[in-house]
This record gives structure tokens, C-alpha cells and sequence, in this order.
């Protein structure tokens, strides 16, 4: 009896070490697609709760691109790791970010948000980190040679604004922040302004975060004149700020007053002399006019000029898709987010390359590599073909690793960013002839 005992005892020992063994030696569940592939570790950085700007739906996206993955094996029966991190609007918190992810062995650092470049770039480079799809706010992001952008940066969306702006506006004052990286949007603007023999902008400097803008908003208004003049502001979160002081502005005589983007008749950019306002993705973006009024909001008529296509094209479908079935309950992932968008196509290049490798083993060195070499990156439809060769970089000053160098026109109608006019339209002749 004892023996027989003994010999049950070992034999559920055994099985037990077996199952046990499948659910914890590779990280994924048994029937996973490579389960002998390790695990990818990455990071995606934003800011969150601070004064500035905040972006917490991109490392909530980011984590719902892993649940999906890992839900059907893994990429490529990898394991997907991501680690997010709150660089707080602060070269500080960003290079922070930066160490933590060299330290967690990061193989790449995806679709994050963050101003400053100098703090962050360093510690990657010195890894032989790839930063892949950043929010393209920082210069770095186009110079390191180790950044791999999905977008155009701000560079592409000044220009591309002007072109926008040429057809419908006679004048234009532009409100943007009193910063190094703010003093190049006046040139931008002007060289999309220039395809039509446009006269230049007005430049008007502004506090970046500033609790009202009434005096910046009051010289715009004058400056921009009162038939076809319109007025662009550039100021990330605080531009919902200045167009609140520029709405509370008193009613000028035979006038419509303050609230210049009321728009009834088409695209003509007035109506009874009011000026017009715009801005660009990011500083305006639909979760903006949402929490401002829909169709009642101050930016409706408004031109938006942006890097993807409308949040209602079809070629969203696949991540809005995502997002129903693995962030359905966070509301920190908006689809009509610029920052969710930018993520998700950050992710999408991160998993075609690996896919790519088809590797038992991905590293930094090896996902750079693959990139370098010519990868095409195939994203349905939401950007160009993305490749970063040589060739394919546009060699703007200031902007040399911009490879998608396309915007698209929107406006605001019934309280929803809709289409101007279809399609992608081209900037990189416009960049490279900004100063």
C-alpha cells in the first residue's frame, strides 16, 4: 500500500512540474503560436496630470495593442511586453524614462509622447535604442539618427496649414508660443502660405501656458481684418484657452463679434465679416470640440489642418476595432485622439518588423537594422508606404528624417472633424523651401 501510494504521489508531482512548466517557461499559454520565443519588452512614454500638455491615451492604447496580440499568440509568437512611463512634461521625468527603458532592456521605445528630445535621445542612442513613431513634437525626433517618425512632425502640419489657409483667407495672424521651437512656425506657415502669393502672417508670440489670452487675442482679431481675415493658434493644449479669450472678446461694430469660426455657407471663411479661425492636430483635435459644445462649440467652420485621415475614414476600422474589444471600458483611449492615432501606427511598423525578423530572438540592434535596410511598412491606408532608406528621407533643414511628408485638410461642420477635400495632400517641397 505504501508503495502504490508513493508511486501516485510521484506521478501527480511529475504531471503537475509538466503543466506547470507550459504556463510559466515562455511567459504565454500552451497552444500559443512559438512558444520557445521570448518575450519583446518595449516602452511608451507620455505626459499625464500635469499644467501642459497630456497625452495618457497613448500608453493606454499601447497597452491595449499588447492585450490584442498576446490574445492571438504574440507577434509572431512573441510575447508582448510594454512598459509605460509619465515623463511629466519635464526634460527630467523624459530622460528618467529614457534610462528606465535601457535599463528593462527595452528593444525600442513606441508611439510616445515628449518635448524634450535632447533629454531623451541621449540615453537611447547611447543604447542603440530605436524610437519608433514618436508624437513628432521635438526636432530630435527628425535628426537622431536612431528616430524612426510615422508623421511629419509639426513641421509638415505649419506648412501644410498655410496651404490650407491661402485659398480662403486674406489675412492671417498666427498665435504660437514664445519658444525656440515656436519661432519656426512663423516661417512654415508663410511657406505654405507663398504657393499661393499669399502675403505673410502676422506673428503674434504668446505664453505657452498662460491662464487667458486676452490681449494676444485681441491684436489677432485687429490684425487679421475683418473680411476673410483669419486667425490660427498653435498652442497645444492652451489654444482651447486662447479661443475661449478670443469668444469672450467684445463685439466689434457691424460686426459678429469674438467668435470668428461660426461658418454657415460653405468654405468661404465669413460670414457678415467674421474672422475665421484654424489650427492644427494636436492643438485642435475632435475630443477638443467634444468637450467644447459638438456643433455649438467656438471651433465650428473651423480648418484643421491634420496627419491622418478624418477619425470616421474606414481605414481606422482595425484599431477601433481594438479598442472596443480590449480598452472598451478606458476612456483614456479616444479614437479621434491624435496621440491613440499615432500610437497605433507606431505599434503597427513595431510589429511588421518583427514579424519581418521572424526570429527566435528580437533586440534593439536588430529592429533598427531592419528599418535602415529599406523595411516597408504597409499601415491600410492611415499614411503612405513608410521606409526609412536614405533616399526616402525628405533632407529638410532641421527635419531630415521626415519620410511622410503628407497632410490632410479638415473642418469642423455640425461639431464633427470631417474631410475638406479627399485624399492626402503632399508638403515636402513646402518644408524644404521654409527658411
Amino acid at each position: 500500500m505504501t508503495g502504490r501510494r508513493l508511486t501516485s504521489l510521484l506521478a501527480y508531482i511529475t504531471t503537475s512540474a509538466a503543466g506547470a512548466s507550459l504556463l510559466t517557461g515562455c511567459g504565454v499559454l500552451p497552444g500559443a503560436t512559438g512558444g520557445s520565443r521570448e518575450p519583446v519588452t518595449v516602452m511608451t512614454w507620455a505626459p499625464d496630470q500635469t499644467r501642459a500638455t497630456n497625452m495618457p491615451g497613448m500608453p493606454a492604447m499601447a497597452q491595449a495593442f499588447a492585450r490584442w496580440v498576446n490574445s492571438q499568440g504574440g507577434i509572431d509568437g512573441h510575447e508582448l511586453r510594454v512598459l509605460t512611463c509619465n515623463e511629466h512634461n519635464s526634460t527630467a521625468g523624459a530622460a528618467a524614462c529614457a534610462r528606465r527603458a535601457v535599463r528593462e532592456n527595452a528593444v525600442a521605445v513606441v508611439g510616445s509622447y515628449s518635448q524634450n528630445g535632447r533629454a531623451f535621445m541621449a540615453p537611447l542612442e547611447a543604447a542603440g535604442i530605436p524610437y519608433i513613431g514618436g508624437y513628432g513634437i521635438s526636432e530630435d525626433e527628425f535628426t537622431s539618427p536612431l528616430s524612426y517618425p510615422v508623421n511629419g512632425g509639426q513641421a509638415s502640419l505649419i506648412a501644410g496649414h498655410g496651404i490650407q489657409l491661402a485659398g480662403s483667407c486674406r489675412t492671417v495672424s498666427l498665435v504660437r508660443p514664445d519658444t525656440l521651437a515656436g519661432d519656426r512656425l512663423p516661417e512654415l506657415l508663410n511657406s505654405g502660405l507663398r504657393k499661393a502669393s499669399h502675403r505673410g502672417a502676422v506673428d503674434i508670440p504668446a505664453v505657452e501656458d498662460a491662464a487667458e489670452y486676452t490681449a494676444q487675442a485681441s491684436r489677432a482679431r485687429e490684425k487679421a481684418g475683418e473680411k476673410q481675415g483669419c486667425v490660427t493658434a498653435v498652442l497645444g493644449e492652451r489654444t482651447q484657452t486662447f479661443f475661449d479669450s478670443f469668444r469672450r472678446l467684445p463685439e466689434q461694430e457691424g460686426g459678429e463679434g469674438g467668435r470668428g469660426g461660426d461658418v454657415r455657407g460653405g468654405d468661404s471663411g465669413e460670414e457678415n465679416g467674421a474672422v475665421r479661425i484654424s489650427s492644427v492636430l494636436g492643438s485642435v483635435g475632435q475630443p477638443v470640440i467634444d468637450r467644447t459644445g459638438g456643433a455649438h462649440s467656438p471651433f465650428e467652420g473651423a480648418f484643421v489642418t491634420g496627419w491622418y485621415p478624418e477619425a470616421g475614414d474606414r481605414s481606422w476600422a482595425p484599431m477601433r476595432k481594438v479598442i472596443q474589444e480590449h480598452a472598451f471600458a478606458d476612456n483614456r483611449v479616444d479614437p479621434a485622439d491624435a496621440g491613440v492615432q499615432t500610437t497605433w501606427i507606431a505599434y503597427t511598423v513595431l510589429k511588421d518588423v518583427i514579424e519581418a525578423l521572424d526570429d527566435d530572438t528580437i533586440s534593439a540592434s536588430r529592429i533598427a537594422h531592419a528599418l535602415d535596410r529599406g523595411e516597408r511598412i504597409d499601415t491600410g491606408g492611415l499614411t503612405p508606404t513608410l521606409r526609412w532608406k536614405y533616399e526616402d528621407l525628405l533632407g529638410a533643414p532641421g527635419y531630415p528624417r521626415i519620410v511622410n511628408h503628407e497632410v490632410t485638410f479638415q473642418v469642423v461642420r455640425k461639431g464633427r472633424l470631417v474631410a475638406q477635400k479627399p485624399g492626402f495632400v503632399d508638403v515636402g517641397e513646402t518644408v524644404l523651401s521654409a527658411p
